[in-house]
């Protein structure tokens, strides 16, 4: 067989990421981009490994029940999105087996019960992104956008289906915007962040913005209605251009009355809607009361702690970002819980051991951490150890992995876990997991 003829597959199921999963003729296992369980399909081999090819759907011979046509025509080239062509339904089905597949081949541990999927909007959800600029002049100038799949070129896109719609209609002006500029070659990346009534742009760039390109920026930040940051370095060097003082970027947890305040380069959840209905149920598994003490790990902006405050518990917030910690600091004021809310800059990574003997004992605790998991965290709980444990996660295997250490080495039970419609159309799966002595 060539590499690049087609054959035909059977598909048998679909993974976390979006592939079908099959055998090919001689019964070594193929991953198929574009094809969903109990199709029959034509697919082209675009990388051998050995012990598993990697294949994309040419045609469609017996399409899936939950097929369906992707919405936006970049699909397929551009790399943000892996299963439009998937209904939500078939989308998290696969998402939930993959967790409980992590869980019980990672982790060795089976929950008790499996939480109800949470769906949410589909479309127009990412209210975080990082937009890649790139000028290619054989196809007309700056491209904005995401990378085309398996490519670090950047793919030709004029919008959006799943970032905000005033976003995604701004892709053509930045496009026509930036090559105006004296520095169009030396602007590698827009940072977006949306609040609920702001959307901030953080242009990266790499030599400083001529007088003229300043003029341009502000006269393109009224005239789109945005807020117009500058990051001429790294992480640090990030600040306001237009206007100086500009309106508040923040989201709202009304089913607990608050409004989280943050900056657009610091860590917020992509999807709002989700995010609220992500907070309803930890605090649903967690059940803070008045006079419990609780730990919030990698507390960042507040997104747990303050909604437990609310409860009339006392939470500490850990964080090792100290930008992080003060944004906390200021929500939990702005918010009037700061009498029952304390946040500490503390390292979970390379000193987890002495930050959680340094903060004390927790009746609960609340565990949010980066992809990387929180292993180390979780080793190192000091008795007497929380009864309850509520473990957000954005990355199943590392959340088995820990869940493994939970229930064999710390001796907790795992009494529930499931998965949240955080990232529609893509491989990236948000999971909650529930865990007591």
């Amino acid at each position: 067989m060539k590499r690049r003829d087609p054959v035909s597959l059977s598909i048998d199921s679909l993974d976390a990421e979006g592939k079908g999963v099959g055998r090919n003729a001689e019964g070594k296992v193929v991953f198929v981009e574009g094809a969903l369980a109990g199709e029959r399909v034509d697919a082209v081999v675009v990388r051998r490994k050995p012990a598993f090819d990697v294949l994309q759907t040419v045609a469609v011979r017996k399409p899936a029940s939950g097929r369906r046509t992707p919405r936006c025509p970049h699909f397929g080239v551009c790399g943000g999105c892996a299963t439009q062509h998937a209904d939500a339904q078939t989308q998290m089905a696969a998402k939930q087996r993959g967790l409980e597949d992590c869980l019980a081949r990672i982790g060795k541990v089976v929950p008790r019960m499996l939480l109800p999927i949470v769906y949410g909007p589909e479309w127009g959800y990412r209210h975080r992104a990082r937009l890649t600029v790139r000028r290619v002049a054989k196809k007309g100038g700056v491209l904005v956008g995401f990378h085309e799949r398996r490519s670090s070129y950047v793919a030709d896109m004029h919008g959006c289906a799943v970032l905000p719609s005033a976003v995604s209609a701004l892709i053509g002006p930045l496009r026509e915007f930036i090559e105006t500029l004296s520095i169009r070659e030396r602007l590698p990346q827009i940072e977006v962040a949306v609040g609920d009534t702001t959307v901030a742009l953080v242009f990266r760039h790499l030599e400083p913005l001529s007088g003229a390109d300043e003029a341009a920026l502000r006269a393109f930040a009224e005239r789109h209605a945005i807020w117009a940051w500058l990051q001429p370095g790294g992480p640090a060097s990030v600040h306001p251009f237009h206007p100086a003082q500009g309106p508040a970027l923040d989201y709202a947890l009304p089913e607990f009355g608050l409004r989280i305040g943050f900056r657009p380069t610091d860590f917020t959840q992509v999807n709002h809607p989700m995010n609220r209905a992500l907070v309803v149920r930890a605090l649903r598994l967690l059940a803070p009361a008045p006079g419990e003490r609780i730990g919030d790990l990698f507390c960042g902006v507040g997104n747990f702690s303050l909604p437990i405050a609310t409860c009339g518990a006392r939470v500490l917030g850990l964080e090792g970002s100290r930008t992080l910690i003060e944004r906390a600091r200021d929500n939990a004021a702005a918010n009037r819980l700061d009498h029952l809310s304390e946040f500490r800059e503390a390292d979970l990574y390379e000193a987890p051991a002495d930050a959680l003997a340094a903060a004390g004992p927790f009746d609960k605790l609340l565990i949010d951490p980066p992809r990387e998991g929180a292993i180390d965290a979780v080793k190192a709980l000091p008795e007497p150890l929380p009864r309850r444990i509520v473990y957000v996660s954005c990355d199943p295997g590392t959340l088995a992995r820990d869940a493994g250490a939970l229930v064999n080495v710390q001796g907790y039970r795992l009494e529930a876990a499931g998965v949240v419609n955080m990232f529609p159309h893509t491989a990236h799966v948000e999971s909650i997991a529930l865990f007591e002595r």
